[in-house]
């Protein structure tokens, strides 16, 4: 199996998603934070369903992910990962609710490192993490972004000040 490494860029509604991957999975899918030259180049194959589902879901039509993912990291945070990927399109959960699930309440702090480093960002729903008070807080994409990503899933309404209780 080929385990080169190549890049895709998508433009979105939220910036620019710069998606690393080979063969072997998806590696990462984030917010290209500085300016990038968008020369029209084909997406290398590995990264073709990828930047077709990620296209279908802004577009409103994709709810899920299909695709084989490949992150780095370590044993921990694969684990959260893997915890994060069950919350459904439409639902949220909160920092608690996945420290409980992944190891206990008293790794709440450890889950928000993992959450936060989570490099797969919209596939694995980082964004769909609240605070147990209903506010949005911590997202590596920006709380502007979560907002949108919230508000497209229908679980905020556009006039909701980052509270959905």
């Amino acid at each position: 199996m080929d385990a080169t490494t190549h890049t895709a860029y998508l433009t979105t509604p939220l910036g620019i998603l710069c998606i690393t991957g080979s063969a072997q999975g998806i590696a990462a899918v984030r917010f290209c934070e500085q300016e990038v030259d968008l020369v029209a180049a084909p997406v290398p194959d590995c990264l073709a369903d990828c930047v077709q589902q990620l296209e279908e879901y802004f577009q409103g039509k994709r709810q899920q992910f299909d695709l084989l993912l490949n992150p780095q990291g370590t044993a921990f945070q694969k684990h959260v990962w893997q915890q994060l990927a069950t919350i459904p399109f439409g639902k949220t959960s909160t920092y608690l609710t996945v420290a409980r699930a992944v190891s206990g309440e008293k790794a709440i702090r450890a889950v928000g490192g993992a959450n936060g480093r989570n490099p797969l960002g919209i596939i694995v729903p980082c964004h769909r993490v609240i605070g147990s008070d209903g506010s949005l807080t911590g997202y590596a994409g920006g709380l502007w972004r979560k907002e949108w990503l919230l508000q497209h899933e229908g679980i905020l309404q556009p006039s909701s000040q980052y509270s959905l209780f």
